[in-house]
């Protein structure tokens, strides 16, 4: 397993433990890697992180096109492995989990443990205070400088 923050090693590890799952993924919504535990190439992690997080926001924009609330969860099942994509809330941002499992496990129980790891994780991450908020004009001067940077 590997962790970029330390106080994510010990909720991850355990569910690795209850749930049997195969490969796992915590990834910020742009597909930033937090953790990873079960791949072997590291253009295996980002390929699955840059596809997970866009899969993840495809179907949460259908959910709003849809008047829905956000998905809970998205499983995908197979034969011999099946995939589990989930989002959640971290006062560090927005996360998503990608789990890959196979038959030696339930997603239910790959669920249930899934749940019990986000609470651990958002139990153990530091609080971080608010980021500033955007200035007024904000969308102005971004306009300005792209035009300026673009030549238009």
């Amino acid at each position: 397993m590997r962790a970029l923050e330390p106080w994510v090693v010990a909720p991850l590890q355990t569910f690795i433990n209850e749930s049997s799952a195969r490969l796992i993924l915590l990834m910020t919504t742009s597909g930033q890697v937090v953790a990873q535990h079960g791949f072997s190439r590291s253009l295996e992690v980002m390929t699955a992180a840059a596809l997970g997080a866009a899969i993840v926001a495809s179907t949460e924009e259908l959910a709003r096109i849809m008047g829905a609330p956000r998905f809970a969860a998205l499983v995908h099942g197979g034969n011999s492995q099946s995939c589990m994509l989930s989002a959640f809330g971290t006062p560090r941002g927005r996360w998503i989990g990608l789990v890959v499992f196979g038959p030696e496990t339930s997603v239910g129980i790959v669920q249930l443990f899934f749940d019990q790891m986000v609470e651990e994780l958002v139990s153990a991450a530091p609080r971080e205070e608010a980021p500033a908020p955007l200035p007024g004009n904000f969308e102005r001067e971004l306009d300005t400088s792209l035009k300026q940077l673009f030549g238009h």
